[in-house]
């Protein structure tokens, strides 16, 4: 595609970014991450939020995703904390009044340790616990939201906690993912029914991480059979159980799992991409992989934002043409009829990477965690052109 060519993108298309609370707020100490992966200060976003809006505003952006933490705002059961729901309608405001439309998370892993000690996930009153920390906090910032997310990726999530480990509580045990995961279906069903309750005309989603499967072998039936199914299993159940539970539908693009299997090696499904170009973290750069994601969700004629796409890259040498090619391919989306409305950049800040701690350099502004200083990127800078001018090139 020349170069030349401008890729105008529909009127009224949203640019911005995301974080998450546990990654950017500093100084939660009452969840079930908090003992064993401390995110201390982290950025300080809770409290220098204006800042960070400021930035936002700064580079262009009209919508902005952050999510709630459960903790401050229900730090006990049955007890909810007034101080922060007003800190958050605060922040809010403050979005407002610089034209920036927010994208709320209601849940974006982690937990209330009340919560957690009450068997988390796998306790079966779970999506009642969740009912009622929604409609609070749905009662109290709605009229400032544009759009809502109940949870962010639930299948990520079950993976890595239940069946991997490597995330609170840290558990392998395939036997407890069938409840998880019936949980999380029912968690987002009764959330959306009671967001609606409170407000009619509310639009409300889940942050759903996608990837593209294809096969390694795509002369091989076996081969094929299997990515199928494993696609189905990793990005279509979930959609496929509350589509009619969901007025958008937020997506989170990272991956491409090129599926090789053999049932004479162990273990029999492997991923096997040829990753010609990866981040620092080593993950796969596949920007066509988003176009045939995109595709593939046309059918449940929903509109489509995409909530995160980003990448580990700090020396910040790739950034632009990461982001210069997805968006190629999500243009290439438009252009086939696919109802794509936003794009949201992760990060807009450099945050608490999860297990994987400050190391990682997802955001558009390099952040100095000792001074809390921060430095736009030059990447920054060239995305911020795009949203001005609702076009690339």
């Amino acid at each position: 595609m020349s170069k030349s060519k401008k890729l105008k993108f529909p009127k009224d298309f949203l640019w911005g970014s995301s974080v998450s609370s546990y990654q950017v707020e500093g100084n939660v100490n009452n969840c079930d991450w908090s003992e064993k992966f401390p995110a201390r200060t982290a950025c300080n976003y809770y409290l220098n939020y204006e800042h960070y809006f400021d930035l936002a505003k700064e580079l262009n952006q009209n919508v902005h995703r952050f999510s709630l933490s459960w903790s401050r705002i229900q730090p006990a059961e049955g007890k909810f904390d007034r101080k922060a729901i007003l800190h958050y309608r605060k922040m809010l405001l403050a979005l407002e009044k610089r034209g920036i439309k927010p994208m709320v998370t209601i849940w974006h892993w982690t937990l209330p340790l009340w919560m957690s000690e009450k068997g988390g996930w796998e306790n079966s009153k779970f999506p009642e616990y969740f009912e009622q920390y929604t409609r609070f906090v749905v009662e109290e910032l709605d009229d400032l939201v544009d759009f809502w997310l109940t949870t962010n990726e639930p299948m990520i999530y079950t993976s890595l906690a239940y069946i991997l480990g490597k995330f609170p509580p840290q558990k392998n045990n395939l036997l407890v993912v069938p409840k998880v995961f019936y949980n999380f279906v029912k968690t987002h069903k009764k959330a959306y029914q009671a967001i609606h309750d409170i407000s009619e005309n509310a639009k409300v989603g889940v942050a759903q991480n996608l990837s593209f499967v294809d096969a390694y072998n795509k002369n091989s039936t076996l081969n094929k059979t299997v990515a199928s199914a494993f696609n189905f299993f990793r990005n279509r159940l979930f959609l496929e159980l509350t589509k009619n539970y969901q007025d958008f539908l937020g997506i989170n693009y990272y991956f491409h799992d090129r599926i090789k299997f053999s049932p004479f090696s162990f273990p029999p499904l492997k991923i096997k991409n040829k990753d010609k170009e990866v981040s620092d973290l080593g993950w796969e750069i596949y920007p066509e992989g988003l176009y045939y994601v995109l595709k593939d969700l046309k059918k449940y004629n929903l509109p489509i934002y995409i909530t995160e796409n980003g990448l580990a890259d700090k020396g910040d040498k790739k950034r632009a043409k990461f982001i210069t090619e997805h968006l190629k391919q999500i243009h290439r989306a438009i252009d086939d009829g696919v109802d794509v409305k936003g794009y949201m950049h992760w990060s807009l800040i450099d945050n608490f990477e999860w297990a994987d701690g400050f190391g990682p350099r997802f955001g558009l502004v390099e952040m100095n965690y000792k001074t809390m200083g921060t430095k736009v990127r030059e990447s920054a800078r060239g995305y911020a052109e795009v949203c001005k001018n609702n076009s690339l090139f």
